[in-house]
């Protein structure tokens, strides 16, 4: 890049210094450049050399949204957004090789064509390096480009430099290494680490995070940071560790990591570390569930490591009263090995945490039925008894109340329907005075043979 007029403030951004692709700075704007990935909004007008228009965002009254480094529009419109501000506005000159090349873009774009974009860079925002694209994690500047193509993976050791800020205030700036997924274990907030596997070696970067992958709702009283608060990191990739993929990995090797996985899940949980314990347990499933292997020994192996990682993972999602999710992990081991006791007996404890009762009684049942001598089983499944009665007996309390209610509401239709009943109820025969009395309809003089009833109510042939 290279500065072509103070006066006009024209800079080349060719890549071979060649003119190809000027900028032309119209209005500075303000703050930093956007980013690789960075989703920009833009104004523009689109004209030939000779002035001629071909395209305007403008006329459609509707700005143009893409992300840099993704290749959604020509090569010299990206480059130049990449070196505008926010608020700015600059004209770019893209020879044929930044803009349509020698094909062109028919009918509107002739082959060969050199084009003019005036262009408004309205707003921008960062990176999204959320897990979910959710904007939590956003990557604003970068400070120092990385080296390579590599990035850390889950798992990989890196060293790292940090630098958080509030409000303009650093709160901490330390060195700090670590295990990708293990980052609470040394202080590390979550989106810091969960950023990390986007970065390159020796790259630095300015990171905002909202407070879901902060210090959410509780703050930090040690860096007097408030509830909910937004906070800026800067980020340096010092180093990290080159661990091989999971597909380039044979199932001996992934049964050895997975039991290095397995005995350092066991430490986090016996030192109370339930959520970094189910991290290495869900880890083993990841690298166990899929694989495979004719070899019955090895297989065998296998299976007994998975059905070990989800037996772990129902007692730590137990632990952290996530229910629904021990309840999974349970029925996970269970479809490998039906009558396994542990898996029993915490599938049961899941349900009753979730307030399935019967079903738990069932579970703490088979649990006895394969070991009769169950302590734990057995004072559970009287529990649940208990449970079940107490249930059984507001029902039956309900129940009755309901058909009381139901009773004393028949009760009071029936005297309604008496207070309002007619003297005359001529369905049984009963006449009034007025009706043994009155003439004979037009309809009775014409069919004088028809059947009448007579005072006593009883028929009579007329």
């Amino acid at each position: 890049m290279r500065l072509i007029s103070d006066t006009y403030n024209k800079t080349d951004l060719s890549l071979d210094g060649s003119g190809s692709l000027v900028i032309e700075t119209i209005k500075e704007g303000s703050g930093t450049f956007p980013v690789s990935g960075s989703k920009v909004k833009i104004h523009y007008t689109g004209t030939f050399e000779d002035g001629t228009k071909f395209d305007s965002s403008y006329d459609r009254k509707q700005p143009l949204v893409f992300t840099l480094a993704q290749g959604t529009v020509i090569k010299g419109l990206e480059m130049g957004v990449s070196n505008m501000k926010k608020g700015g506005r600059a004209v770019l000159t893209c020879f044929p090789q930044y803009a349509y090349g020698e094909s062109g873009y028919p009918p509107k774009i002739p082959p060969n064509s050199t084009l003019k974009f005036d262009v408004e860079l309205l707003d921008w925002i960062g990176e999204d390096l959320s897990p979910n694209e959710d904007g939590g994690i956003e990557k604003v500047e970068i400070l120092q480009p990385g080296h390579g193509y590599l990035t850390p993976k889950d798992g990989s050791q890196v060293d790292i430099h940090i630098r958080g800020e509030f409000e303009g205030r650093v709160f901490e700036d330390r060195d700090v290494s670590f295990i990708i997924g293990e980052g609470s274990e040394e202080n590390i907030i979550e989106g810091v680490e969960r950023s990390l596997v986007k970065l390159r070696s020796k790259e630095c970067v300015r990171l905002k995070i909202k407070p879901k992958y902060a210090f959410d709702k509780e703050g930090h009283a040690g860096y007097n940071i408030p509830p909910n608060a937004l906070v800026e990191y800067v980020v340096t990739l010092k180093n990290f560790e080159k661990t091989k993929d999971l597909w380039a990995l044979d199932l001996g090797e992934i049964i050895c990591q997975c039991k290095l996985f397995k005995g350092k899940g066991t430490q986090y949980f016996k030192n109370g570390k339930f959520d970094l314990a189910n991290k290495l347990f869900i880890k083993m499933e990841s690298y166990l569930q899929n694989e495979k292997d004719n070899d019955p020994e090895i297989e065998k192996e296998r299976k007994t490591l998975l059905l070990a990682a989800y037996l772990n993972s129902t007692l730590c999602n137990l632990k952290m009263n996530n229910f629904y999710d021990a309840k999974a992990k349970a029925c996970r081991a269970l479809s490998i090995e039906p009558k396994n006791e542990k898996g029993l007996y915490r599938r049961g404890q899941a349900l009753m945490g979730i307030g399935d009762v019967q079903n738990a009684y069932n579970d703490f049942a088979e649990c006895l039925k394969i070991d009769p001598k169950n302590l734990a089983a057995k004072s559970q499944l009287a529990v649940c008894n208990k449970i079940l009665k107490e249930q059984l007996q507001k029902e039956k309390k309900v129940y009755a109340n309901m058909f009381d209610k139901f009773a004393k509401m028949d009760t009071q239709r029936e005297e309604s329907a008496k207070e309002k009943e007619p003297n005359v109820m001529s369905c049984v025969g009963e006449w009034g005075k007025e009706d043994r009395e009155r003439e004979p309809s037009e309809f009775e003089k014409e069919n004088p043979n028809i059947l009448m009833l007579n005072s006593s109510g009883e028929f009579k042939d007329m």
